[in-house]
């Protein structure tokens, strides 16, 4: 148990109430991941439970607000429904109960810890004061953890400094619940205004801060969407945000329009600062819908770095990973490296390591049974896994992160030096040969093994087949010609206007081979480099919108006009 976390008391159990911050999960603190790995119950709002679910432990039981955009909870009056999306009824109490203090001290019940998490701060962007008085009230122990308020991350997100050099007095209004007499007191004041309010009201809003005493002139800017990869700002003032927005075309929402927070103030931002100080909006992949045609485990260091450039990593399976047909060649395999048979193993892929470790797993083994046996590692992904099984590799290409890279680092046989000749290589029954023979010119004798088999997946949803097709996504990632022929032919040709980037040569002349143009290459065939290099296109694609006076845009917001040619390059 963490020093930091108070003891549950055997009948009344522990409330946190826990702040999950504006919406990108990144903004979760330290402690709130802490609350969350010991909850037995998670109580949310339906729109922080897949930031917090994350982390929530397996097996927990989890309530959901089922309350809408429009609906009273949200404004701050009545009760928010409670919805139970898993976990027995009995583990949270009557689902009949549907307000949130009684349902949360009933979850606490028996010793039980419960989280309440809330979007924001628990004690600025919501009343869960109210709930923590009735815990109070009925002896049952509660801590709060905060989390970053909205109307403090949003305009952080936005570019938009709340404060300078000066220090300027800064206001927190929620437009929703504001009184005539809120109104009249920012209206007098000449500091910054922060609103918490919907976009279909931030044209009432601003009237109201006109009708207390703000000049028409003041900007203002309006953020939607803030911390996400859907966030937009509109740069205006008070008396043209409402030109403003119905020039970006921004139309009423059916359920009362999304929240968003808007900055008012002299010194808040002006639109050159802005420009300046956007380091979110400006990330040189923001929103790109990215394709991703790899399994889930192989996808998931590549999502993360996506991620970091600003773009949503959509990731299809194109390859499903099977043991092989006839496992006595493997199983002998692994018995022969316990028997000492082998000099060196070498895994070629992240699958690779995967296979043997549930042979391992399936005989009794561990990490051990590799002592005296060197390892070496096709790439740095390659070599994570291991290091994660409890290896450590030998050898992992210092150049190249290929089979070729690897064989230009391989030691000949020496039969002075290594008293076993013989290389253990577990492979897909795909696999190209460079390897075993590159290792046999080497003096090396292999046992190449099939320990696992490649098949087509199987194909995505329909949604997903359509959006490839239509243009709905910005950008497509080929990691191998494997995955061009797969995605193909379980999903169809992407559309024209989505950017195509390979990893290779090999993987190049394949997409081209079927009719897509390559407009990105890694420089070295490393999934890290692609990433990159699509980063940096994006940057320059942005530079150029920028530099011509155009609106950025993602390649999937293009006219569709002609059809693209392909390079002659």
């Amino acid at each position: 148990m963490s020093p930091t976390t108070l003891p549950a008391g055997p009948e009344h159990g522990h409330v946190t109430f826990l702040g999950a911050g504006p919406g990108d999960p990144g903004l979760l603190t330290l402690r709130a991941v802490e609350a969350l790995a010991s909850a037995d119950v998670l109580v949310a709002e339906h729109e922080v439970l897949d930031v917090v679910r994350t982390h929530a432990r397996q097996g927990v039981s989890v309530v959901h607000t089922d309350a809408g955009p429009s609906s009273d909870a949200v404004q701050g009056t009545g009760t928010p429904q409670l919805k139970v999306v898993d976990g027995t009824s009995a583990a949270v109490g009557a689902p009949a109960v549907r307000d949130a203090a009684h349902l949360v001290m009933e979850a606490a019940r028996g010793g039980r810890r419960v989280v309440r998490a809330v979007s924001g701060d628990p004690g600025l962007d919501t009343d869960a004061a109210a709930e923590m008085l009735a815990c109070a009230a009925a002896g049952v122990p509660f801590e709060v953890v905060p989390g970053i308020a909205s109307a403090v991350g949003v305009p952080a997100y936005a570019g938009v400094p709340l404060r300078d050099a000066e220090g300027t007095d800064v206001r927190f209004v929620d437009a929703r619940t504001a009184s005539d007499r809120c109104w009249t007191e920012v209206g007098a004041s000449d500091g910054t205004v922060v609103v918490s309010t919907t976009l279909d009201s931030v044209a009432a809003t601003a009237g109201e801060l006109v009708t207390a005493g703000r000049k028409p002139d003041t900007p203002m800017t309006v953020t939607v969407g803030g911390t996400t990869t859907r966030q937009r700002t509109w740069t205006a003032t008070l008396g043209t945000v409402a030109q403003t927005l119905k020039q970006a075309k921004v139309l009423p929402s059916p359920d009362g329009g999304r929240p968003v927070i808007a900055v008012v103030g002299e010194r808040s931002a002006a639109a050159a600062r802005r420009d300046q100080l956007s380091w979110f909006e400006s990330k040189p992949l923001f929103g790109w819908k990215v394709l991703v045609p790899r399994t889930k485990e192989q996808a998931a260091s590549l999502s993360d770095q996506l991620r970091s450039y600003g773009a949503v990593p959509h990731e299809v399976p194109t390859i499903a990973v099977e043991p092989p047909r006839t496992p006595q060649q493997m199983e002998r395999a692994v018995k022969g490296l316990v028997t000492g048979r082998y000099e060196w193993i070498a895994f070629t892929s992240v699958n690779a390591v995967k296979a043997v470790r549930e042979k391992f797993e399936e005989y009794g083994l561990d990490a051990r049974a590799f002592a005296g046996i060197k390892v070496a590692a096709v790439g740095e992904q390659t070599a994570r896994a291991l290091i994660a099984f409890g290896v450590k590799p030998d050898l992992v290409p210092s150049g190249e992160q290929s089979a070729a890279g690897l064989l230009e680092d391989w030691p000949p046989y020496d039969p002075v030096f290594d008293p076993i000749d013989r290389v253990f290589l577990p492979r897909a029954d795909i696999a190209t040969e460079t390897l075993v023979a590159g290792l046999i010119e080497l003096g090396w004798e292999v046992d190449d093994v099939t320990a696992y088999r490649t098949v087509r997946a199987s194909p995505p949803p329909a949604e997903t087949r359509e959006a490839i097709k239509g243009g709905g996504f910005d950008a497509v990632l080929f990691t191998s010609s494997s995955t061009v022929r797969n995605l193909v032919g379980i999903a169809g040709k992407p559309h024209n206007v989505t950017v195509i980037a390979c990893i290779g040569p090999a993987t190049a002349k394949t997409a081209e081979e079927h009719g897509l143009r390559v407009d990105v290459m890694a420089p070295e065939p490393s999934v890290l480099r692609l990433a990159e290099a699509l980063a940096d296109f994006g940057l320059k694609r942005r530079a150029a919108a920028l530099e011509a006076g155009d609106p950025v845009t993602r390649p999937s917001e293009r006219r569709p006009g002609a059809r693209r040619r392909r390079s002659t390059t």
